[in-house]
C-alpha cells in the first residue's frame, strides 16, 4: 500500500486536485459544526474562531500532515450542549456535519454532468468531480456511525442520555469497534458511494434529457 506523498511525486495535479477536495470537504463539514450550533444558542466554536473555512483552525497542523503522508484528515470544533436552546441541539450540530458532506457530494455530481456535457478534454475533471462526489458520500455515511467519536455517536447520546452514563468499559469497546470499522469498511463505503454516484450520474442524465437539457 503506497502513502499518499508518493503522488506529490508520481501525479503531482492529482496530489494537489484531492487534497483541495478533501481538505475543502472537511471544513464545510466543521464549519457547520460550528454554524448550527451558534443557531442553537451555543457561540463556544464562533467565539473560538471555527467560523471560517481555515484548514488550520479547523484541521490543525497535525491533521494536515497526516493527510499529506498517509491520505486521513480529521476537523473537530468545541461544542458546550449546556449552552444550547433545546434538548436536542446537540443531535441537530452533530448531524449538520455529514449532511453537509452528502449536500456536496451533490454538489459535486452536478458540476461533474455539467463537464460531461459542455466541456471538452475532461476527463480529468470528471473524475476528481467524481471522486468528490462519493468521497463526501463516504465521509457522511461514515460519520453517522454510531460509534464514539463519530457525530453519530452525538446524536444517538443526544436523544438517548443514559447511553452516556455507561462505565469507560463499554467505551473503550465502542472505541475499538470504530477502529476496526476504519479498517475494514472503507472500501465497502467506497464501493457503496460509487454505485450511487453512478446511480445517481444515471437518473440525473435521464430527467434532464427529458426536459431536453441534456
Amino acid at each position: 500500500m503506497q502513502l499518499f506523498i508518493h503522488y506529490l511525486f508520481k501525479d503531482p495535479q492529482f496530489f494537489f486536485t484531492v487534497g483541495i477536495i478533501v481538505v475543502l470537504s472537511v471544513c464545510c463539514h466543521e464549519y457547520m459544526h460550528a454554524w448550527t450550533a451558534l443557531k442553537c444558542g451555543d457561540p463556544t466554536a464562533a467565539e473560538r474562531g471555527h467560523l471560517t473555512l481555515s484548514p488550520f483552525k479547523q484541521m490543525g497542523w497535525i491533521s494536515l500532515l497526516t493527510f499529506c503522508f498517509v491520505g486521513l484528515a480529521w476537523g473537530a470544533v468545541p461544542v458546550n450542549p449546556r449552552r444550547m436552546r433545546w434538548r436536542y441541539g446537540p443531535a441537530v450540530v452533530a448531524v449538520a456535519g455529514p449532511v453537509t458532506n452528502l449536500l456536496l457530494s451533490q454538489f459535486f455530481l452536478l458540476i461533474c454532468y455539467a463537464v460531461c456535457i459542455w466541456a471538452e478534454d475532461n476527463g480529468f475533471a470528471i473524475r476528481m468531480l467524481f471522486y468528490g462526489a462519493v468521497l463526501n458520500i463516504v465521509l457522511g455515511i461514515f460519520n453517522l456511525l454510531p460509534v464514539p467519536p463519530l457525530d453519530g455517536w452525538s446524536v444517538l447520546s443526544s436523544i438517548c442520555p443514559r447511553l452516556t452514563e455507561r462505565d469507560s468499559e463499554w467505551v473503550r469497546g465502542a472505541t475499538f469497534l470504530l477502529i476496526v470499522l476504519m479498517i475494514f469498511s472503507f472500501n465497502v463505503l467506497f464501493d457503496l458511494a460509487h454505485f450511487i454516484c453512478e446511480t445517481e450520474l444515471y437518473w440525473i442524465t435521464r430527467l434532464l434529457a427529458g426536459v431536453g437539457v441534456a
